[in-house]
């Protein structure tokens, strides 16, 4: 009997991994339950073992997702280590994530970023690169990459809410949700 293959792993990476990277996993997670890929987030300057902050768990509750045994934890070369996707939050924690693992370079992109590049992806190229989201996954990444050059440039980058005020954290979860929103419906097409 042949052993099905690992689930594909995506890891979503912020500054103190307590608000927008764990928003971003949660949210993914919610959107590809049950699927052949798992979610998980890191943080350059991780605020190791706190939970997800205060103000965004309401956010992430009202649009279907979970803040529950939320633990932060600290971006490592080991983290990174069979991570098929890595979405960073700014082009700052991308650079992070590449000087702690230079080959993740191929397979790390800003989640602003990847949501402009999956519009000029073609959804029959990534369809056909696998019949499951975890193997449209392990794909992304070269599809991405090669309309790059297609989708211009944008502001990569998802405003950090700690310590400001609730409006500042709407703001940077409605920036990223919607992006959330594409990479999963692309992946589950």
């Amino acid at each position: 009997m042949t052993q099905p293959p690992a689930p594909a792993r995506i890891l979503t990476v912020c500054t103190g991994n307590i608000c927008r990277s764990p928003a971003v996993e949660r949210l993914l997670r919610a959107r590809l339950t049950g699927t052949d890929v798992v979610v998980e987030s890191a943080g350059t300057h991780a605020v190791v073992g706190a939970g997800v902050s205060t103000p965004m768990v309401p956010l992430l509750t009202a649009a279907g997702a979970s803040a529950d045994g939320f633990v932060a934890r600290q971006l490592t070369p080991a983290v990174l280590g069979d991570v098929d996707l890595v979405l960073a939050l700014t082009r700052g924690h991308r650079s992070a994530v590449v000087e702690h693992a230079p080959a993740a370079v191929r397979r790390t992109f800003t989640l602003l970023e990847l949501a402009r590049l999956l519009a000029h992806v073609d959804p029959a190229a990534l369809h056909a690169a696998g019949a499951t989201p975890g193997e449209r996954v392990r794909a992304l990444p070269a599809l991405a990459a090669g309309v790059r050059h297609l989708a211009g440039t944008g502001d990569d980058d998802v405003v950090d809410p700690i310590g400001r005020s609730d409006a500042v954290y709407r703001d940077s979860f409605n920036s990223l949700a919607p992006a959330v929103d594409t990479l999963a419906a692309a992946l589950l097409r």
